[in-house]
This record gives structure tokens, C-alpha cells and sequence, in this order.
């Protein structure tokens, strides 16, 4: 398979010239496949092609290839500096002198007419040009329409309409362009977070390198207000960090040795030296702008209905223009001029500029407004999605918790005392993953106990481990654990139910002879899981939570929470089958997790979250929206967020439609004339734009 090649773009404005550009690419003979990404202005080409192949595919367009590593300028460029908005300036300059000589010299007088063609040649050179190529093609785009307009208005000697429709469909093209770019920014703005160069320090001296040149294991030498350039653990030092360029979140972070740092977060107030831990091209930040980028390329079903439609509006319009234009007086002897002239009109009104805007410029802004705000949707799709959810699924242990639990009880059952069997529990839990197992080995830590050799460690799948301690074979869990070779007494059983009704997670030592102990652990509930719990019924949304937890501690945690409906002593296979049920019921349910341990429920779900994206690669590639923090607040702003957006979406289509419409029923009295076709689809793609643009400054309340 042919090796992909991602190129950089300047200069494409529209979707459709993207769609055509595509093609273009596709029919090019050493091309194998071609996908251009209109959000993220971007083609990433299989097969033999030159700079030269693109830009010539592009042409139509004023397509440019630029380096992938220089900064793009485009996206910067005033509208007023662009070569086709200068070229409309003085189309327009033009025009407003052959009015002021028509209102000396007449409509019809030559030097007026001449003034007119002139403002229409200067205007519309590039559409025109675009236009008949499309024309002799049989590819009916905007352009297409637009040309057979201004064409057909000079045949009949519309000359002054004709030169407004020109200017106007500029001013169309010019306010697409620029939302787009607005639009764009989101991903702009992420590209520029990361400095291009950095202090390494090698032996007795530092040197400054491109990020490019940078190797792991480097060490970087970072001054207070400067921004760090890549992916590291600090050796040296300690600082606060605003990580607001990956998390979203403003107040900074407290860094010392051994905590991970992000590329593009700034360093506040202290000096620290880093060691680099990932190329530049692997940093969580070019992680970020990757997913970004893809995301707002892929196409939402609202968009792709979009799509779909216009493919047959558009020709369907051409034939309904061009029976407005010839029945009548064919059928009626009414006068050619005049439904001629109607059927332009018919032609201009019908053209799909803002219809087909409405969808995109609301995905890409409803994303890019996600990505500065510390949360990764990955597609227009999960949006969509998001804003139609009807329950909520949480996992427990990190996410309605913070994952971070605690020893609060040790407790002797035996001759063993509180320091032994703690020593012989970490002893086996340090070959454990689970956040149990880290809050045991914490306790040991802290109390200074040297931990003995383990041998023949086995996890035991939902219950819990064992190991060979000194010969002996130990084994630490849950109750089904220890009940299998154990019975459970009475007593045993009360203590229990004790401590796991105070929210205690209780774990079992046990030899093959006894029980040992038992040692209680509490993970402390998030200080913003029951305000969240509450904002999200108050939208409607039903909630849930899944845990691996006894059924008594896992209804203390609800009852703090705000969480009624609870699935516990759940193996990580039957969170999925409970996911499942809850979503042949309500149909639109999400799970959120950490996305790890609950990759198939996150996979499952008709949305996957995943908290604390930042520096987890699981996290980033298993969910469909990320939370790169872990503020769980997150949640009803996505929600909130993507409704919107589908609101917007929504309010766009209906509107674009019932204008089209509208202004097609102009046609039956003779109303409608070429100037009120265009400023109503002007007119619309305007509106359309500022209501997909409000999405920028979303704020939830």
C-alpha cells in the first residue's frame, strides 16, 4: 500500500471546491486515493504526485500546497488582503461609476453599458472561469448556477442587475470564506500553542533546537513564563503550570520531580529542567490537533442528508428555472423577456450557498469551541449524538470517585497484627494494577514497612490476586474470594456490612488455613459528582452507575451521589451486558469511564467518555469525547454544547429551506427580479453563518 502524504492548504474556500478538488486529484493517473479535509484545510494523497499535479487540480480554485511545518497565513490574512475581495473591490468601484454616468448620460448609452461588462468581467473573472469548465463538464455547483445567470442577464441587457448579482455572489463567497476561517481558528489556534524551538541542555552548556531535532530522553531547561515545547517528566525544580492549552482549565497545576508536563502549557513561576518522553509528533497536544482535525472532517448525519439533498436540488433547480423561463411563452404566448428573465431569477434564488454552509461551519465551530475548552469530540457524529442522549451510565472507581483511594482500617482477624498483614498485602498487591491495590501499597509506604518476595502471582478476573509469600500461599479479595475455601461467620459478616455501609470497600487476607485480616479502603467521592448528578436530571437524563463494588458500598456512594439506579458487583464483561439492557431501553445512552478498564462499555455505548485524557493515550483512542481534565463538570456543558449545536443545525436548514421557498413563490405574480434572488440568498448565508458562529463564545450557566 502506497504510503499516505499529508499536504497543507491555502486558498480553498468552499465545500463544494473541495469536493471538486478531490476529484480532480482522483482522476490524476498516479494517484491511487485522495481525501481532502475542508475544515482542517488539508489533502492527504496515496500514490506518485508533485506539488506542481495539486496545485494545477487546484487551479480552479487558487489552490496552494504549503510546507506542513511552516506556519500558515491564511488563516491570519485580513478579508480585505485577499486577492478575490480586492478584485470585487474594485468590480464594486466600478459599477458605483457607471451609475453615476447612467444617472448624466442614460441607461442605454455605451460608455454606461461599457461600465457595466467591465464591473461584471472584473468581478466575475474566476467565477466565470470556474463556472463554464463546470459547465462543459456537466458539473452543476453554485458557480455553475451563477454563471449561466450573469450570462443569460447580459444576453437579455440586464447589465446593471447582472453586475450586482456578481458583486453580490462575491460577498456570498466572501463571508463563507471568512466564517470558515473563524471556524478554522480553533485548530490554528492549537497548532500555534507549542513553540517551535527549546532549551536542551547537553553537559556543561544548553543549546537551543527545533522541536523537530529534539530526542527523547533530551532535557529541557524551562524559565518561568515560558511555554513548554514538548511531552516530559520533571527532573529538577518545582512550578505551577497553566494547562488551559490541553485541559481547558485556567488555574494552574503544582509540578515537582516525577510529574508529567504537556507541550504548549506555560510555565508560571519557577525554573525546571524536564526529561522529554515523546517526539514532537507524539505529544499529546499534535495528538489533540490530529483528532481535531479529523474530527471536523468527518461528516455528520445531518450533514450527509444535506449532501444527499443537494445533489438533487441543484439540478432540479436548473430544470425548474428553465421551465419558468419557456413555458409560459411557449404555452401562453407570454412575452420571452420577460420569463427569461424570471427563470435567471429562478436560477439564483434556488442556488444551495447557504444550505449546504448551514451544517459544517456549526460542526467545525461546535468542535473546534469543544477543543479550547479541554474537551475532544472526535467527530460531527458523537455531537449529534451527545445533544440526543437519554440516560447516562458512570463507572465508579475514578470518575464518580477519585480514584485515588485510601486505607481507613486495618484489621486483625488472627495472631497477625495490623503491620503484617498490611507488609504481606502489598507484598502481593504491588503486582496488581487495580486502584486497591495502590491505596494498600500507599499504607505500607507511609508507615516505612519492608515488603517481603512474592512468587507464582495470579489475578483472579472480578474477585482478586494471590501469591506465594515465603513458601505460603496468600490470597487477597473480596468476599467471593476468601468464601471459597473460607466459610464467612456471622461476625465476620456484620463487621463487613458495617464497614462497607460507612462506603468502605473491604478487601480479605486469607492463607489456605484462615483469614488473616481484613483492611478497608474509601475512595472519596469528587466534590463535583453530586452537583453534576443534579444538573443532568434536571435536564432529563437518566443516570446510572456501574461498579465492580459490593452492592452495600456501591449504595452509600449512590445515596451521596444522587444516583438511584445502580449495577454493582459487576464483572468487567457484565458492565457491557448492563449497558446493553439500559440502552434497549432508552436507546441514547453514554458511559463514561476512564477509558481503559471499561473499553468494551465505552466502545458500546451509543457515546464512549473517557476522563482524564491528558497524557493517556487509552483514553484518547478508545472514547468518542474525551475529557482531557477530570472535571466531571465537563459533562452537561458537551451535553449542553451539542445541543445547541443541533439546535442551530437544525434552525439553519428550516431557515435556508422556507427562504428558498419563499422567494420561489415570488415567481408566480413576477415579483421576483435578480437582485432580491441574490441579496435572499445572500441574505441567508448570512444569517446562517452568525448563527452558526454564536457557538464560538458557548458558555454553560
Amino acid at each position: 500500500m502506497s504510503k499516505e502524504i499529508v499536504y497543507r492548504l491555502e486558498g480553498l474556500t468552499c465545500a463544494n471546491c473541495a469536493n471538486q478538488f478531490e476529484s480532480n486529484l482522483k482522476q490524476i493517473p498516479t494517484v491511487k486515493d485522495a481525501k481532502v479535509n475542508f475544515a482542517a484545510s488539508k489533502v492527504a494523497v496515496q500514490g506518485e504526485v508533485t506539488v506542481e499535479q495539486i496545485e494545477k487540480a487546484g487551479a480552479f480554485d487558487g489552490i496552494k500546497v504549503v510546507d506542513h511545518e511552516q506556519e500558515r497565513t491564511d488563516q491570519k490574512q485580513s478579508i480585505f488582503k485577499k486577492r478575490e475581495n480586492v478584485t470585487a473591490l474594485i468590480a464594486f468601484a466600478i459599477l458605483l461609476i457607471g451609475l453615476a454616468m447612467m444617472y448624466y448620460l442614460g441607461e442605454q448609452h455605451p460608455l454606461v453599458v461599457a461600465m457595466f461588462i467591465l464591473s461584471i468581467v472584473v468581478g466575475g473573472y474566476d467565477l466565470f472561469k470556474s463556472g463554464l469548465k463546470n459547465l462543459f463538464q456537466f458539473y452543476f455547483d453554485m458557480k455553475t448556477l451563477m454563471t449561466i445567470a450573469i450570462i443569460g442577464a447580459a444576453f437579455i441587457g440586464e447589465w446593471i442587475e447582472g453586475a450586482i448579482v456578481v458583486l453580490l455572489f462575491a460577498l456570498s463567497e466572501a463571508l463563507e470564506s471568512y466564517s470558515i476561517d473563524k471556524a478554522r481558528q480553533s485548530i490554528t489556534s492549537l497548532i500555534d500553542v507549542a513553540p517551535k524551538r527549546a532549551t536542551i541542555k547537553r553537559e556543561t552548556e544548553t543549546v537551543k533546537l527545533d522541536v523537530k531535532d529534539i530526542q527523547i530522553g533530551d532535557v529541557m531547561v524551562i524559565k518561568p513564563g515560558e511555554k513548554i515545547a514538548m511531552d516530559g517528566v520533571v527532573i529538577s525544580g518545582q512550578t505551577s503550570v497553566n494547562q488551559a492549552a490541553i485541559t481547558g482549565e485556567s488555574l494552574p497545576v503544582f509540578k515537582s520531580v516525577g510529574d508529567e508536563v504537556f507541550a504548549g502549557t506555560i510555565n508560571e513561576d519557577g525554573a525546571i529542567e524536564v526529561r522529554v518522553t515523546k517526539l514532537v509528533d507524539d505529544t499529546t497536544i499534535a495528538k489533540i490537533i490530529h483528532l481535531v482535525e479529523e474530527a471536523q472532517a468527518e461528516k455528520a448525519p445531518a450533514q450527509q442528508f444535506v449532501d444527499r439533498f443537494a445533489k438533487y436540488y441543484t439540478p432540479a433547480i436548473m430544470l425548474i428555472a428553465l421551465l419558468v423561463a419557456i413555458v409560459p411563452p411557449l404555452l401562453f404566448a407570454a412575452d420571452w423577456s420577460t420569463w427569461v428573465y424570471l427563470g435567471l431569477a429562478t436560477l439564483v434564488v434556488g442556488c444551495p450557498c447557504a444550505l449546504i454552509i448551514s451544517t459544517p461551519v456549526a460542526i467545525v465551530t461546535a468542535i473546534g469551541t469543544a477543543a479550547r475548552n479541554g474537551v475532544l469530540i472526535k467527530g460531527g457524529v458523537h455531537l449529534e449524538e451527545t445533544g440526543r442522549l437519554q440516560a447516562i451510565a458512570f463507572d465508579k472507581t475514578g470518575t464518580l470517585t477519585k480514584g485515588k483511594p485510601e486505607v481507613t482500617e486495618v484489621i486483625p482477624l488472627s495472631t497477625f497484627s495490623e503491620e503484617e498483614i498490611l507488609k504481606i498485602a502489598a507484598t502481593i498487591e504491588k503486582w496488581s494494577q487495580h486502584p486497591v491495590a495502590s491505596a494498600i501499597i500507599h499504607e505500607a509506604n507511609h508507615r516505612s514497612l519492608a515488603l517481603y518476595d512474592a512468587e507464582n502471582f495470579t489475578s483472579i478476573t472480578g474477585k482478586g490476586v494471590k501469591a506465594s509469600v515465603d513458601g505460603k500461599m496468600y490470597y487477597i479479595g473480596n468476599v467471593a474470594l476468601v468464601e471459597r475455601t473460607h466459610s464467612i461467620s456471622d461476625q465476620l459478616t456484620i463487621q463487613l456490612k458495617n464497614l462497607q455501609e460507612r462506603g468502605n470497600t473491604v478487601t480479605l487476607l486469607a492463607n489456605e488455613e484462615e483469614i488473616l485480616g481484613m483492611i478497608a479502603v474509601k475512595d472519596p467521592i469528587r466534590e463535583s459528582s453530586r452537583p453534576v448528578i443534579e444538573q443532568l436530571q434536571r435536564m432529563n437524563k437518566r443516570t446510572y452507575m456501574f461498579t465492580g463494588d459490593n452492592v452495600h458500598t456501591a449504595k452509600v456512594i449512590a445515596n451521596e451521589i444522587g444516583i438511584t439506579d445502580v449495577r454493582a458487583d459487576l464483572l468487567p464483561e457484565e458492565k457491557l451486558f448492563a449497558l446493553k439492557e439500559i440502552k434497549n431501553k432508552y436507546h441514547q445512552v453514554a458511559m463514561v469511564g476512564d477509558g481503559v478498564n471499561d473499553a468494551p462499555a465505552l466502545a458500546n455505548a451509543s457515546v464512549g467518555i473517557a476522563m482524564g485524557g491528558a497524557g493517556t493515550d487509552a483514553a484518547l483512542e478508545t472514547a468518542d469525547i474525551v475529557f482531557m481534565d477530570d472535571d466531571l463538570r465537563k459533562l452537561p456543558y458537551t451535553i449542553s454544547l451539542s445541543r445547541k449545536a443541533l439546535n442551530i443545525i437544525k434552525q439553519n436548514i428550516s431557515f435556508s429551506l422556507i427562504l428558498k421557498v419563499f422567494a420561489l413563490m415570488l415567481v408566480i405574480p413576477g415579483w421576483l427580479t435578480l437582485w432580491i434572488a441574490i441579496l435572499a440568498d445572500v441574505g441567508a448565508t448570512v444569517l446562517v453563518v452568525l448563527n452558526a458562529m454564536r457557538l464560538m463564545n458557548f458558555q454553560y450557566e
